[in-house]
């Protein structure tokens, strides 16, 4: 047998598998006519953040990882040793030394600073007609707005309590709305709904974070009973794509929440995720309810959108 005629060696499926390329171009387009809802996850709020960094607490000057807060929370509280420090544990066993008002306090003064919105934020604060769902606790996007002069309505899940709280534009206070009574006027000022709380540098009573294992368990709750979303979302729920940015889509809290969206909310539009890395079965899992991960990170996916380096959009 020549040379030419052997078989090629034997390839690492892994690295044999083709890289997928998002679609642009359609996506660029269709959150310019608002058809597109984006979902930040806690990698959004790390964009721009020198990959060498380390955060050392709440002077850091930028936001922590989820394993960052979960160590210095560990610290806080003297956390059992030997036991896994993911975010949500570390969290409960805080809440239930130090009490909820001690740990609402310890996120107060680490999320209501004033950080700088990274020019996705900003990109996004400058598109029209546009439904930004986060279950980050941060005000980046909310600054990005204020910073651009742009209008834009805020609705926050409140944990312990039935009713969000509704930041209508041009309003000077929030109010109190069930889920079944929000009203809202889409297509003319943008929206962020911000569906595991926030921090509020105005007032810290009105802070609301889902971080404890029972405050997810409150949230699934309200899921089957239909009163985690407002229900004037369920129709540009189901007449958008869905573009999530930073997530890791194993986590079973998003499994869960996405599988009651699309449960509740037939829909017959793809949805995308942007992740650094994805394992074949885990987009194997995700593709099946039609969703697309595209193994990128968020600066190169904004870089192929052509949104600048700056603060434009």
């Amino acid at each position: 047998m020549s040379a030419d005629a052997l078989p090629p060696p034997s390839q690492d499926p892994a690295s044999a598998r083709v890289r997928l390329e998002p679609p642009h171009a359609y996506i660029l387009e269709r959150l310019q006519k608002g058809r597109v809802i984006p979902f930040l996850g806690a990698g959004a709020s790390l964009v721009g953040r020198p990959s060498s960094a380390v955060w050392k607490g709440p002077a850091s000057g930028f936001l922590p990882r989820s394993a960052e807060l979960a160590e210095y929370l560990d610290e806080r509280s003297s956390y059992p040793s030997g036991v896994p420090t993911e975010l949500t544990r570390v969290a409960q066993y805080f809440d239930g030394v130090m009490g909820r008002g001690g740990l609402d306090d310890e996120l107060h003064d680490v999320f209501a600073r004033e950080y700088t919105p990274s020019r996705l934020h900003h990109w996004l604060a400058g598109l029209d007609n546009i439904i930004i769902v986060t279950t980050n606790y941060d005000r980046l996007l909310e600054r990005a707005f204020q910073q651009r002069q742009r209008p834009y309505h805020l609705v926050v899940y409140r944990t312990g309590a039935p009713t969000f709280l509704f930041y209508e534009h041009g309003t000077p206070e929030p109010r109190e709305v069930q889920a079944s009574d929000l009203t809202i006027d889409f297509g003319t000022t943008p929206i962020i709904y911000k569906m595991h709380g926030t921090a509020d540098p105005a007032m810290a009573e009105r802070d609301s974070y889902v971080i404890t294992e029972d405050d997810y368990v409150e949230f699934l709750s309200r899921m089957v009973t239909s009163t985690a979303i407002p229900t004037v979302f369920a129709e540009p729920f189901r007449r958008s794509h869905f573009l999530f940015l930073g997530y890791g889509l194993r986590d079973w809290n998003l499994r869960v929440i996405l599988h009651r969206i699309w449960r509740d909310l037939p829909r017959r539009f793809a949805s995308w995720a942007i992740q650094h890395r994805a394992e074949p079965l885990e987009s194997e899992f995700w593709s099946k309810r039609g969703l697309t991960i595209y193994e990128s990170g968020i600066d190169e996916f904004l870089d192929q959108l052509g949104v600048p380096k700056g603060h434009g959009g």
